[in-house]
């Protein structure tokens, strides 16, 4: 990695801590329109998000850039399948955060990492070292207690772990950056979006203008709390190394837990605890094997720079 000066790195932090921080605080969000059917509160995000970032692209005169893929049909159809991804993702998160299983989404982001490594294997045939191996493991045995103890599979951890992480995959392989890339998917969701928004208020049902101000606010400014943490954590990730970004990840789960146990009160009982001591193990193993991984990496470099 580049040297950075340390004022910016000590920027790159506080910008990813506030973009992990703010993801983690989304259910409190979310819950604030619980008298909103979620998949209106997804088309509302889809079409603030879509104008939000349009300001933000224009004040950083990035346009040119930005419509650049859609000249490549390849790119085009990844930016499509991303806008499916993504946009399944939301939905099934706001559906799940007002429905009582905010603890079933933290543990769903806390499954992702380990799902991502099973996705290279499988799409790039990335090799899984050992200590990858038992962490896969690990995760897998906390599903296995789940579905034991409580007779069926944690579908909403696993969809939202496997949606995001093939959503990760194709942004992978799609030659767009962060932010112009979530401008061109809420564009190929945005009409859709408008037009069901646009039906409600025809047909009086619609919550905006009929449930009060508050919530007026609330579904304009889910463009804001859409789009702004993702601004932090592509600053902060041009500043900070990747281990530091791995384990900031865990922040945004980490809050999502405790607001679900401590919080909102959903049921959290022994089995539930060994499902996610099982996962918790083995997001340890992972990171500590990327640790000691990126350290040898770095070490043979610089060796080989040496030499």
């Amino acid at each position: 990695m580049r040297n950075i000066d340390p004022k910016q790195k000590s920027y790159g932090f506080s910008a990813a801590l506030a973009a992990f921080f703010g993801w983690g605080l989304l259910p409190v969000y979310w819950k604030a329109l619980i008298t909103v059917n979620p998949f209106e509160i997804l088309c509302h995000r889809v079409v603030w998000s879509l104008l939000f970032i349009a300001v933000i692209l224009t004040l950083r005169r990035g346009w040119r850039d930005t419509f650049a893929p859609l000249k490549s049909r390849r790119d085009l159809l990844i930016l499509t399948g991303s806008s499916l991804m993504i946009g399944c993702n939301w939905l099934l998160y706001i559906w799940a955060v007002n429905n009582d299983h905010v603890l079933d989404t933290s543990l769903g982001y806390y499954i992702n990492p380990l799902v991502n490594v099973l996705l290279g294997f499988v799409f790039f045939r990335e090799r899984l070292r050992p200590l990858q191996m038992v962490a896969i493991g690990l995760a897998a045995l906390g599903v296995v207690n789940s579905v034991i103890a409580h007779g069926q599979l944690p579908w909403i951890s696993l969809a939202l772990a496997v949606s995001f992480g093939l959503y990760g995959l194709l942004r992978k392989i799609a030659s767009v950056e962060s932010l112009p890339g979530l401008f061109l998917e809420t564009m190929v969701l945005g009409p859709f979006a408008l037009a069901y928004i646009l039906w409600l208020q025809a047909h009086g049902t619609s919550a905006l203008f009929h449930q009060g101000l508050n919530v007026d606010l609330l579904l304009m400014g889910a463009g804001v709390v859409t789009a702004s943490p993702l601004i932090g954590f592509a600053y902060g990730a041009r500043r900070l190394q990747l281990t530091t970004l791995g384990l900031l990840q865990y922040l945004s789960p980490s809050i999502a837990f405790l607001l679900g146990v401590f919080v909102y009160r959903e049921p959290f009982n022994a089995s539930h605890l060994l499902t996610f001591a099982l996962i918790w193990s083995g997001l340890t193993v992972y990171t500590v094997e990327s640790v000691m991984t990126m350290r040898t990496q770095r070490r043979m470099a610089g060796t080989g720079t040496a030499a």
